[in-house]
């Protein structure tokens, strides 16, 4: 895991120089006799020179051709959730953004964490991406991303990484999972690999093997399939028949909150189905709000046959934030207009929706809230 970002250019620029370099296997390039000179006169020269004209600075011209259909600003979003939904989702947003600022946008799912932040890095005017806490502290060490916002859910600004297990094994502890295989969503998902690494090394466990599945959901199904002995993922506090937080923040600081309070009763778990509609999955009034509700419709079972072993410390939550040279005041723009647009219906059916990121609201960031995360880099080994 050390230098990830880094390794990942040099493994990218490291195949464009061999592919480069490299004509088709077993193919020989014969050498070529140089052009000899002839007898035909050469045609008189003509005066093919431009002559000069005022033109606007070229750093003004390109500010303000940022957001126009010649040159929409990318809307990155990380593949934490079926790529449709973000896709879909992330239109209603493009669309409710463009009609309060008159700028152009388009939405875009890159392959993996890691290529959302070589993005935001290699377009630095005209990026700006909704991404978790690693991402961010990565961007932001790597090529100085800013941060503007920092999701809420259900009045939480922080959330967790769980570690599950399948719910009729004989795991008790973490202890428990040492030599034993371990299905992760990404290697740079805060809450489904690096946070769980760090737990890991912390107590001295070392897994038989390591799978990345390619996403939360996926992280889920491959516990559910019996394809990992352990999987990590997101996990957010579940809400009560009332509609309210199992437990609030506050009681989280104040430390009240237990192990086993993670869960739901135990006594509703038979009960867990989704809803008529399939968009929530419910547990005898309770609502899952973590990454197993995510394969509510393929695994309605999911609640019975997979659950939650232990929990992370909190990781402060994903955040909304800007490439390093985006214009300053097509950003203010942004903000004002994504204020306004959360507090809409069509946010429910944007990133508020439980299936894409479940926002349920928006607070200002400041950058010095992810230095925990920073220094869990730097446990891990990982240096600029």
């Amino acid at each position: 895991m050390k230098k990830l970002l880094y390794q990942l250019f040099a493994v990218t620029m490291l195949t464009a120089l061999v592919l480069s370099a490299c004509g088709p296997a077993g193919t020989t390039v014969a050498p070529t006799e140089p052009p000899q000179p002839t007898n035909t006169p050469l045609p008189p020269p003509t005066n093919t020179a431009v002559p000069p004209t005022a033109t606007p600075d070229a750093a003004a011209t390109a500010m303000a051709e940022i957001g126009t259909a010649a040159h929409p600003i990318k809307a990155l979003f990380v593949p934490s959730v079926d790529a449709n939904v973000i896709t879909t989702g992330g239109q209603v947003m493009a669309d409710a953004l463009k009609a309060a600022t008159g700028l152009e946008f388009v939405v875009s799912v890159p392959t993996s964490y890691a290529a959302t932040i070589e993005e935001m890095c290699a377009s630095p005017s005209d990026t700006m991406g909704f991404i978790p806490g690693l991402g961010y502290a990565l961007a932001s060490n790597l090529c100085g991303v800013s941060v503007s916002f920092k999701a809420i859910r259900f009045g939480f600004p922080v959330y967790w990484a769980m570690f599950l297990v399948a719910r009729d094994s004989d795991y008790e502890t973490l202890a428990d999972l040492n030599g034993k295989k371990w299905g992760y969503t990404d290697a740079a998902s805060t809450s489904g690999y690096m946070v769980p690494l760090v737990m890991l090394q912390e107590a001295n466990i070392t897994p038989s093997e390591s799978v990345a599945t390619g996403g939360h959901p996926q992280a889920v199904k491959a516990v559910y399939n019996g394809e990992v002995d352990f999987a990590t993922s997101f996990y957010s506090v579940p809400l009560d028949p009332d509609g309210k937080p199992a437990w609030t923040y506050e009681d989280f600081v104040a430390g009240k909150i237990t192990e086993d309070m993670y869960e739901l009763p135990a006594d509703v778990i038979p009960d867990c189905a989704p809803n008529a509609d399939g968009t929530r999955l419910l547990c005898d009034g309770w609502r899952v709000l973590d990454a197993r509700a995510n394969i509510r419709t393929e695994a309605p079972d999911v609640m019975q046959k997979v659950r939650i072993l232990a929990a992370s410390p909190a990781i402060p939550n994903d955040t909304l934030s800007f490439g390093p040279e985006f214009p300053a005041e097509l950003r203010a723009k942004i903000e004002s207009a994504l204020v306004d647009f959360s507090k809409t219906e069509d946010w429910a059916k944007s990133i508020g929706s439980s299936d894409f990121y479940g926002w349920s609201g928006i607070e200002p960031a400041k950058d010095e809230e992810y230095d925990m995360v920073r220094s869990m880099l730097e446990a891990t080994g990982w240096k600029p």
